[in-house]
């Protein structure tokens, strides 16, 4: 692992794309703005603490220290196998995947620790997270430490124009409280914003296939009914009520912190998908539509070949 003191490079087409990339990030960050001033209430509070976001708050030492406790897990709990490395483009790219569980995606945090074990301090990732979980106390701190960002497109295109790289999964909750029964179905739930959002910032796009982790809290339910009957939408921006198997739990809500179950996760990074530096082609619908399907089919074969290795139907 790379010395966490390393300075951080900008590589030349982070350089080429600068322009584009910082003009689309202050315009989102005006319309990103301007919108959570609209929302008052509960919504307005996980908005408002969302909101408060940093590339700064990206904690490389004690990124480092979380080796003791995500090296075993990856290497002994969930047997991760990670392939595609030489996929990677230089920076800045919009890595694009799917994933499970929550409020901890086990297959999603593996994916940003990995990255730390091959790349270190000398090119960090920021992932992403619902606004629900950054607005939580505690969660949202350690979040940030990592990196981590509110799937916006403020905090997105933001780092883009820094010449980061980042992880998103626009699925969201469809993606990552799906039915165990679609465990290696890549569901990106018709969300498009990431493909204009990386036109518009002139970087390419990695699609992230990965399986496994669904094992490690299998939803049984996706609870839309008591959603709508709780108005968590309106509360907590919030769809879904899952219900799942849950260590200590067992059948219980969700969104209680669990022990994960010891499933093996395996990833691969796909083939880079460039979207052009034409800012204008975001707007061409059938353009955005075929680079979707583009991406999320790259995500879906990935995961046939990665299922295909699979020995158990469970954990295996």
């Amino acid at each position: 692992m790379a010395n966490a003191s390393a300075t951080r490079t900008r590589p030349s087409r982070a350089a080429r794309t600068n322009g584009q990339a910082q003009r689309h990030a202050a315009e989102a960050r005006r319309k990103t703005d301007a919108k959570r001033r609209k929302q008052s209430g509960a919504a307005g509070w996980v908005a408002s603490r969302a909101g408060r976001w940093s590339l700064d708050t990206q904690d490389l030492e004690f990124m480092d220290r979380q080796k003791y406790l995500w090296n075993p897990l990856m290497d002994y709990w969930f047997r991760m196998e990670v392939e595609g490395w030489e996929n990677i483009p230089e920076p800045p790219v919009l890595l694009i995947g799917i994933h499970s569980g929550a409020p901890f995606v086990w297959d999603a945090w593996t994916v940003g620790v990995q990255w730390w074990r091959h790349f270190g301090a000398e090119r960090p990732l920021h992932g992403t997270a619902h606004d629900a979980l950054m607005a939580l106390p505690l969660v949202g701190d350690y979040f940030r430490k990592m990196g981590v960002l509110p799937a916006a497109p403020d905090s997105i295109t933001g780092a883009l124009a820094e010449g980061r790289d980042v992880a998103l999964w626009p699925g969201g909750e469809r993606d990552s409280l799906r039915p165990w029964y679609k465990r290696d179905e890549a569901i990106l739930a018709g969300r498009k914003g990431f493909i204009r959002l990386a036109i518009k910032s002139g970087v390419p796009i990695v699609p992230i296939s990965t399986v496994g982790g669904p094992d490690a809290m299998p939803v049984l339910a996706t609870g839309r009914r008591i959603a709508k009957a709780l108005r968590l939408d309106q509360f907590a921006q919030l769809k879904m009520f899952p219900i799942a198997l849950q260590v200590p739990w067992g059948v219980s809500p969700a969104l209680l912190p669990e022990l994960p179950l010891p499933t093996k996760i395996r990833t691969a990074f796909q083939e880079p998908i460039d979207l052009g530096h034409d800012p204008e082609r975001a707007g061409d619908e059938d353009y955005v539509q075929a680079k979707y399907d583009e991406v999320q089919g790259a995500i879906q074969h990935g995961m046939n070949v990665l299922a295909r290795r699979r020995r158990l139907p469970l954990f295996g």
